[in-house]
């Protein structure tokens, strides 16, 4: 029996499957997509402009998608991610499996640590996070459900990448490494070495890669092999010492052992 095959009045292109790709459904994307990496709300003119996109069908779709729900339009002007795509955000995480297995144990170590625990998941070569525990300290760095960094520059992607063969961390990567503070690894060479050193050591350590003046460690949760998520604590370094340091990474390692388990 033959598959179906999608068929659109726009202009298509087929797919490595052999199934066609509608293009109206992947310009949608693309604008749900870059308006939840904005930083700020973007008018027309540099959405249509950043996605190649006719400045007439361009706008009739954002009109489309502000009618309903998916985008909103600022006081200003400006189209910003809607409330529709909270919702479905919501639900993702609410129905995941691996969410619903570690949530109970990131709420225990939350109350036992008093610090901010984080679970995320490996998409492409960024890190996507799927829960978050806040620290109860008023010094602290929350990065929400939904939030993408580089794995490369994070304890939860370097934790996720250790569990790879290098080949494919290296095909994985972006040719640039983009540094987000000055001790980010941006070379290919020291990256492999400090995954190697990981899978040595069993966890991973973010030395300020990623946010100046905080330290997480990280621990791969392998429900499969190579895994694909992690679990991490993030800490200001102005309250750790090497007995914190130690405090923390044996409960991440018993954290893991009870959400696999």
């Amino acid at each position: 029996m033959t598959q179906p095959v999608l068929e659109s009045s726009h202009p298509s292109a087929e797919t490595g499957g052999g199934v066609r790709s509608v293009k109206s459904a992947e310009r949608t994307i693309a604008v749900l997509e870059y308006l939840s990496s904005a930083p700020r709300a973007c008018s027309p003119r540099e959405l249509t402009t950043a996605l190649g996109l006719p400045r007439a069908s361009g706008y009739a779709l954002l009109t489309t998608l502000v009618s309903t729900g998916w985008v909103e339009i600022d006081g200003a002007g400006g189209y910003r991610i809607g409330i529709r795509a909270l919702r479905a955000g919501a639900s993702y995480v609410e129905r995941d499996d691996v969410v619903q297995r570690a949530q109970p144990v990131m709420n225990e170590l939350n109350d036992q640590l008093g610090e901010t625990v984080h679970l995320a998941r490996l998409d492409g070569a960024e890190i996507v996070y799927l829960a978050t525990n806040i620290s109860r300290h008023s010094l602290t760095v929350v990065s929400r459900p939904g939030r993408r960094l580089p794995s490369w520059a994070t304890g939860l992607g370097k934790a996720i990448l250790a569990g790879h063969p290098w080949e494919e961390v290296d095909a994985l990567l972006p040719e640039t490494l983009e540094a987000r503070t000055v001790h980010t690894f941006t070379d290919r060479a020291a990256l492999r070495a400090e995954l190697e050193e990981t899978r040595r050591r069993g966890h991973a350590i973010d030395d300020q890669e990623s946010t100046i003046g905080l330290r997480c460690f990280a621990v791969a949760l392998d429900f499969a092999a190579p895994p694909n998520e992690a679990l991490s604590c993030s800490v200001p370094m102005v309250r750790l010492d090497p007995d914190r340091e130690e405090a923390i990474v044996s409960a991440l390692l018993r954290a893991r052992a009870r959400i696999i388990r």
